[in-house]
């Protein structure tokens, strides 16, 4: 049985429901500082790119280490590509600074917080891949609580970005683990409490049950 790079039918509102939850839906504003979270997904590079050459940060900083699904496509380090990637479109080394070591969320937003000593930081613009937007916010709320918080990602539909991963049970995975976070994070003290509707907390729910478990965390 092969990849499918399609939603099946059977679960498509259901993942759709998870997608649209994981939009913060914020308005762009200008920021202090862009803050590219590393991952597999180099997107959040290419939108950080937009986002620098529309004025929205003067300085971004790229941070993230590896992970098992990143490792292969990032030998050198999920921020240390982001950068290349980035200077190879046109940003300019000077106005960014990576954080390398970073291999959680958490991590994240703490490392560029110590990476950014001796500036003058009030605001953030979080960019991440399209269903990672709520952990990251309620994460740098709990981790970096007085910084003003925007999140952003590139605006992809669901099947798009299904086609361009090329995995949909891996994309789908991915949505339930990171519901699954939103509530588990806030329980264990490592983000702030989001609200999870009932329609929302039924979808994940029968996600799971359909056997998409693969990346949610141990309980």
């Amino acid at each position: 049985m092969g990849i499918s790079t399609a939603v099946p039918g059977e679960h498509r509102a259901d993942a759709e429901l998870l997608w649209d939850y994981h939009d913060m839906g914020h308005a762009l504003r200008p920021c202090d500082v862009g803050v590219g979270l590393g991952s597999h997904d180099l997107g959040v590079a290419d939108h950080i790119v937009e986002l620098y050459g529309g004025g929205w940060f003067p300085l971004v900083v790229f941070t993230g280490a590896n992970a098992p699904t990143t490792v292969e496509r990032f030998p050198r380090g999920e921020a240390v590509h982001y950068r290349e990637h980035a200077i190879e479109r046109g940003v300019p080394d000077a106005a960014i600074v990576v954080e390398p070591k970073a291999t959680n969320t958490a991590e994240n937003i703490e490392f560029t917080r110590q990476a950014l000593v001796g500036r003058e930081v009030e605001s953030l613009l979080l960019v991440s891949k399209p269903y990672q937007q709520r952990r990251a916010f309620a994460t740098a709320k709990k981790v970096w609580p007085e910084a003003d918080v925007v999140c952003s990602s590139q605006r992809t539909p669901l099947d798009d970005y299904v086609r361009a991963i090329g995995d949909a049970d891996r994309v789908i995975d991915m949505l339930v683990g990171d519901t699954q976070r939103i509530t588990l994070y806030a329980d264990r003290g490592f983000a702030i409490a989001q609200e999870v509707p009932d329609d929302v907390d039924d979808a994940y729910r029968r996600l799971r049950k359909a056997g998409y478990t693969r990346r949610l965390a141990q309980e």
